[in-house]
């Protein structure tokens, strides 16, 4: 079961975590990744970068050493009734998005209160992926969340942090999760949420997890660039027909 790409990591840009992009291809090519992600948070989180810094990745190489880059963000869920924190202009910028709770933005409420934040986040069509939905900390109907996930073609992210060291307590809600998955006939990605670049492509409890309980392979939309950049398509992003030649090639 490997998954070669990976969906969400953090830069130098977002202050608590550790690595350059330079670093982060240097260990997707060791490691034998096709392609990862760079998504530091969106503006409401205290150690957000600045808005130009999304724009601006431009100048970035898609491309280096046979590995892709993916330029997205972790939106953050505002409260209390949804919706992020993405600036008006810099969706054009944004290969894909990740919608996730964050404590200093959205305080925990309750599972009503996240639940509805949640659909209501999906329904404006911004974020392509549900971050760490597992955290304790924000309850969720997880049944009524992957429907309306599955209605509006957003990936359930199953973050392989949240096994180890973040958000403590999640390991049962993600195996939960999983199986809803599974029963629902939806997807999910496999993400590593990797704050130093040591840690990019690490998804080992996530994929650990799925074994035991028979989670299907095929539903595992990153587990190739090919099967992830197809969804991306589906978005009508156009880093899908950019890295057309180089997937082909």
């Amino acid at each position: 079961m490997r998954i070669l790409v990976d969906t969400h990591a953090h830069t130098v840009a977002s202050t608590h975590a550790y690595s350059t992009v330079t670093e982060y291809f240097q260990q997707a090519k060791m490691k034998g990744l096709e392609m990862f992600s760079i998504t530091d948070h969106g503006p409401e989180m205290p150690d957000s970068p600045h808005p130009w810094h999304f724009g601006n990745r431009h100048i970035l190489p898609r491309i280096l050493d046979g590995v892709a880059m993916l330029r997205g963000i972790e939106a953050n869920i505002m409260p209390s009734k949804g919706g992020l924190d993405i600036p008006n202009g810099l969706h054009p910028f944004l290969d894909f998005a990740i919608a996730s709770f964050h404590e200093p933005v959205f305080a925990p409420s309750d599972i009503k209160t996240h639940t509805q934040a949640v659909i209501n986040t999906f329904a404006t069509g911004q974020c392509q992926i549900l971050g760490h939905p597992g955290n304790p900390n924000y309850p969720l109907d997880y049944a009524e969340v992957i429907r309306a996930a599955k209605d509006n073609n957003v990936l359930i992210e199953i973050n392989n942090s949240s096994f180890t060291h973040s958000r403590k307590g999640s390991e049962t809600n993600c195996t939960k999760i999983l199986e809803l998955v599974d029963q629902l006939d939806w997807k999910v990605t496999f993400a590593s949420d990797a704050h130093v670049a040591f840690d990019v492509g690490n998804c080992d409890r996530s994929v650990a997890v799925a074994q035991h309980i028979g989670f299907p392979y095929e539903r595992i939309i990153n587990r190739s660039a090919s099967s992830f950049l197809a969804f991306l398509a589906e978005h009508n992003k156009p880093v899908a027909i950019e890295l057309e030649y180089w997937l082909n090639s």
